[in-house]
């Protein structure tokens, strides 16, 4: 039975996760977080059982909207107003073309399956991004939870590590929990992880307080709990399940571990790149090797009205790397990396904006918000890959055949991921709400 509104207990202050065990955040707070996770139910006999092809899904997010005509989908036949100036290049999948700035990516192409007539009737970037990450269009009446939290609402709440984390540029506003509670948003990696100090991941004590020092306070809120009920303004936060949970988050070589890239040989951290969405993306897989059921990279900086071509090929500021060859070297090692672990086929990895650019070129060199068709690229998780399904028409400018909606993959992603898409979830007020409406599986993945 789902839990209702009337279940709902209050979220824990800040200021008193501070104060007691000197907690801090990532996104949330630890005893926020904890004490949400606690109160969530646990399957029951009669929800639909579903095996998983995969365990993890690794999203990468390009935020602003990445010209498909530029990456996955190039035009070498269309005039030059609309092909642009980047060559079509061969890839490992015989008659399949990828653009000239993801030659790393084009030699894994055979594990990667791209959709090429991904279709919204949404151009502006919160609507479009809504429809992407969740699954459904937008709604005045109700906000609906991202992929990553839905998967969270159904992950095991036993384990150490959140199973919702996004790392990289801060995630889209989008990415939340929706009408679910709120630790089922991400569990947010602000601090850059090529940074020294990435290691701590705030799961260490606070400045001066030795780990020694913050157990015996943990057993002097013990027995305040035990004399005194003045302590029921805040009856959570004393001796309760969250903080006990915390406390093991905090003193987890697990946990730190995880987040720690120095463990990582210079190999490959160098093979990920030095930029943000590589060693994000490195990060991603760390998380997923422990058992994160989802985790988000974000890349900002995708929204090219002007002078798209230097920014997609040598960089905002006229420097030597652009958008799509920073993002070709992070994808190749993360897919490379993943498959030489054996874990390519236990994780899912998506590419994808919220829409496509404009087939053709605007008057300052630019691309604008193009919703009528754009690409999507998946790979892992036991899905087919080394193949394009959909075709865009010999412009980009709408789907030619096999139209794919947001819907149909938010209900792919969640079949493959063992989530079952027709489950119920209820709103705070009781509201009954399905996790996928109106979508249909994307066959040729999962056949």
């Amino acid at each position: 039975m789902e839990r209702t509104h009337l279940d709902r207990r209050p979220l824990v202050a800040r200021r008193e996760a501070l104060r007691v065990g000197g907690l801090t955040a990532l996104g949330l707070s630890l005893s926020d977080w904890l004490h949400l996770r606690a109160a969530a139910p646990v399957l029951v006999a009669g929800d639909v059982a579903r095996r998983p092809r995969a365990r993890s899904c690794i999203l990468i997010w390009l935020d602003g909207g990445p010209s498909h005509i530029d990456t996955f989908d190039p035009k070498p036949d269309a005039p030059s107003e609309v092909r642009g100036p980047f060559r079509a290049i061969p890839t490992r999948v015989p008659g399949v073309a990828y653009s000239e700035l993801l030659p790393a990516t084009a030699r894994l192409a055979d594990r990667i399956a791209i959709v090429r007539s991904v279709t919204s009737p949404l151009g502006e970037h919160n609507f479009g991004s809504h429809y992407l990450l969740t699954g459904y269009k937008p709604s005045a009446a109700l906000t609906y939870p991202s992929m990553g939290s839905v998967v969270a609402r159904t992950a095991d709440p036993a384990a150490v590590l959140p199973p919702y984390i996004s790392a990289g540029d801060d995630p889209n506003g989008m990415s939340g929990p929706g009408y679910l509670e709120a630790d089922f948003g991400p569990f947010v990696v602000r601090q850059d992880p090529r940074s020294p100090q990435l290691r701590g991941m705030d799961l260490d004590p606070p400045a001066g307080v030795s780990l020694d020092r913050w157990a015996r306070r943990r057993a002097f809120v013990a027995a305040v709990d035990r004399m005194s009920r003045l302590v029921e303004a805040a009856p959570r936060l004393a001796m309760s399940p969250e903080y006990e949970k915390a406390f093991r988050l905090v003193t987890s070589t697990e946990a730190k571990s995880a987040f720690d890239l120095s463990q990582e040989s210079p190999v490959t951290l160098e093979r990920y790149g030095t930029r943000l969405i590589g060693q994000s993306c490195l990060l991603a897989r760390r998380l997923v090797e422990r058992g994160v059921p989802f985790v988000t990279v974000t890349d900002r900086g995708w929204d090219t009205h002007d002078n798209i071509f230097q920014r997609l090929r040598e960089g905002y500021t006229g420097g030597s790397v652009g958008k799509v060859p920073i993002l070709d070297r992070a994808l190749s090692a993360l897919l490379s990396d993943l498959s030489e672990r054996g874990l390519l086929d236990e994780t899912l990895v998506l590419v994808l904006g919220e829409f496509g650019r404009t087939p053709k070129i605007n008057t300052v060199g630019g691309r604008d918000h193009w919703p009528r068709v754009f690409s999507v690229a998946l790979a892992g998780g036991g899905i087919s890959g080394g193949q394009v399904i959909g075709a865009s028409d010999a412009m980009g400018e709408s789907p030619k055949d096999r139209p794919v909606t947001p819907a149909d993959l938010a209900r792919t992603v969640f079949t493959i991921l063992g989530v079952d898409p027709d489950r119920e979830f209820r709103t705070s007020d009781g509201r009954p709400v399905r996790v996928n409406a109106g979508g249909e599986v994307i066959s040729e993945l999962v056949t």
